[in-house]
């Protein structure tokens, strides 16, 4: 008769792992591309969505970041942004409970091949960065006149 050992077996790690792969998969726009990582433990969180211009514009929630420690990147298909946290520090202060991380920070988001990076913008107000990638020219409907034959 064979008994089970449950010192090797922890049915809470496989349902967590189950967990993790569906989170992954239900975040993921799609196949073939991938806009990084998503989900509660990544910051900053970011949306990215078309404009009515067929742009990609992408919106991170960066509270608490002056700009001016905040970059923007755009190399070749990627959008990298970072920056650093601070935390308040001086004589006499201590905290009773600090749930908001510290640090740097980066998120490099892949970029689809129809837009121009080198014509991207960003502004940061109230505390979300939005970075504007307009749609290519050559990524455009054209209208093609009709010549009589």
């Amino acid at each position: 008769m064979a008994f089970l050992s449950f010192s090797d077996f922890d049915p809470f790690d496989s349902l967590l792992r189950l967990q993790a792969e569906l989170d992954r998969r239900f975040n993921s726009p799609g196949p073939g591309f991938d806009f990084g990582p998503a989900g509660g433990n990544v910051f900053p969180p970011i949306n990215v969505f078309r404009d009515k211009d067929g742009g990609l514009v992408a919106r991170a929630e960066v509270p608490g970041i002056s700009p001016s420690s905040l970059s923007v990147d755009a190399e070749g298909s990627r959008l990298t942004i970072s920056g650093e946290r601070s935390v308040e520090t001086g004589k006499g202060l201590s905290h009773h409970r600090r749930e908001r991380q510290v640090g740097r920070f980066s998120r490099v988001i892949q970029l689809p091949p129809d837009v121009e990076s080198d014509r991207a913008s960003a502004e940061c107000r109230n505390g979300i960065l939005t970075v504007r990638l307009p749609k290519s020219e050559a990524a455009r409907p054209r209208n093609i006149k009709v010549q009589h034959a």
